[in-house]
């Protein structure tokens, strides 16, 4: 496998933003810089060209789009995710290497490695809507050019192709049917995507459509029990925000999993909302998991499905929807506090950028995972403010103003697991 165009090092290979005025829920100032506590180690867009790239890549399946419809993925199937990854290095090479990241391993994480166990990487992403990113945000530190799609494009696939996610949760999705889902159906993964009902990138001129939730999984691992797409609901009115969950069976272990990936209302003073759009979500999400529809209040007794949720939830730890998720009685936990010495405090930050209102640096993306039946094997860790840059996200060589995250987790052994 090439190696990742990292700065140095080497890799393990493997907001919602309505109306995107500045702030986002996120805390103005400096952020201190992240030190590190350990060892380190799926409503339609329309089908389009891929603008005129010259990539064997996306100029071949941009051709392919031309001429076939999506409902016949055949053609874009068993493409070399090394070949795939090394012509987006090609692509990449007039801007600077992506920041190094490393994996690292909780204290006291020892997995069963056996062959019938092995780890599922997870990958959860807000990768900024294109309409967006040049027609709304204002990143004002962010030169025009580093966000044009034509290179973009490639730097969000090197990441994916960089740590081959078995799951792979994404918000702001506006190119979903004419990239997204093409590439990673030729990648071997099934895909589902859900738009909001009112994507503020139909604002933008020249938009590609509406943005939303996409929930990938690799089909070699998993196979599909259930979907459920959802319209969250606050004080039982539907609100603009979504979320995807499935069902999906392990084929390594013959165990369920439960994967959710949502992306809740933006901007300071929506907490309430967001709060709410939590509960809501929660309540689905204890209805699809729990065995048999057994009420929640038994759920930890009587065994359910084992869950993960991934999102942008566009809220810091100290908001009100971050304790539902925390006190839930689906048994959730924060995957990233792990990063911390003692295991209890969230990154200090997951998102950074600077509009004309001032500096945001937040921590609004999350990775729950039910404690009592899974557990983290390793995380992708934080950069650091000097990584990072002093123009923060995003830039030349990060193609979002939010980090993606990444863990690996392994169901717990035990006899009362479901199956």
């Amino acid at each position: 496998m090439s190696l990742p165009r990292w700065e140095h090092g080497t890799v393990t290979p493997a907001s919602e933003k309505e109306e995107k005025e500045e702030g986002g829920g996120g805390v103005k100032g400096t952020c201190p810089q992240l030190k590190p506590s350990g060892a380190s180690i799926s409503g339609a867009a329309p089908v389009g060209p891929m603008g005129g790239s010259s990539s064997r890549l996306f100029g071949t399946l941009a051709q392919s789009l031309n001429s076939a419809p999506l409902a016949q993925p055949e053609p874009y199937l068993n493409q070399d995710p090394d070949q795939l990854l090394r012509e987006c290095e090609e692509a990449l090479q007039r801007r600077p290497a992506r920041p190094h990241r490393d994996l690292f391993y909780p204290s006291g994480t020892a997995p069963c490695r056996h062959k019938h166990n092995s780890s599922i990487r997870i990958m959860q992403w807000n990768i900024l809507a294109q309409a967006l990113g040049e027609g709304k945000d204002g990143f004002i530190r962010c030169p025009l050019d580093a966000l044009n799609w034509q290179e973009r494009k490639y730097l969000i696939l090197e990441e994916i192709l960089t740590y081959r996610p078995d799951i792979l949760c994404l918000q702001e999705v506006d190119h979903y049917y004419d990239t997204f889902q093409p590439i990673m159906a030729s990648l071997g993964y099934q895909g589902s995507f859900l738009a909001k009902p009112w994507s503020p990138c139909l604002d933008v001129e020249q938009n590609n459509g509406p943005d939303g939730c996409a929930l990938f999984y690799r089909s070699a691992r998993f196979s599909l029990q259930a979907t459920a797409h959802l319209r969250l609901s606050a004080l039982m009115l539907p609100t603009n925000q979504v979320a995807i969950v499935q069902t999906l069976n392990c084929k390594v272990t013959g165990r369920r999993l439960c994967v959710a990936v949502t992306h809740l209302k933006a901007r300071s003073g929506w907490e309430r909302l967001r709060s709410a759009q939590g509960a809501d979500l929660l309540q689905s999400l204890c209805s699809i998991t729990s065995q048999g529809g057994s009420s929640c209040q038994t759920e930890v007794e009587s065994g359910t499905i084992p869950l993960v949720v991934c999102g942008d939830f566009n809220a810091e730890p100290s908001e009100d929807v971050y304790r539902r998720f925390s006190s839930s009685t689906l048994g959730l936990n924060s995957a990233y506090k792990l990063l911390s010495s003692d295991g209890q405090t969230e990154p200090a930050y997951t998102s950074w950028k600077i509009r004309p209102s001032g500096e945001s640096c937040s921590t609004l993306d999350y990775i729950w995972y039910t404690h009592d039946a899974l557990s983290v094997d390793c995380l992708l860790n934080i950069p650091t403010e000097e990584q990072i840059g002093p123009d923060r996200l995003p830039s030349y060589h990060y193609p979002s103003d939010h980090l993606s995250l990444l863990c690996d987790v392994i169901f717990r052994e035990g006899p009362h697991r479901l199956m």
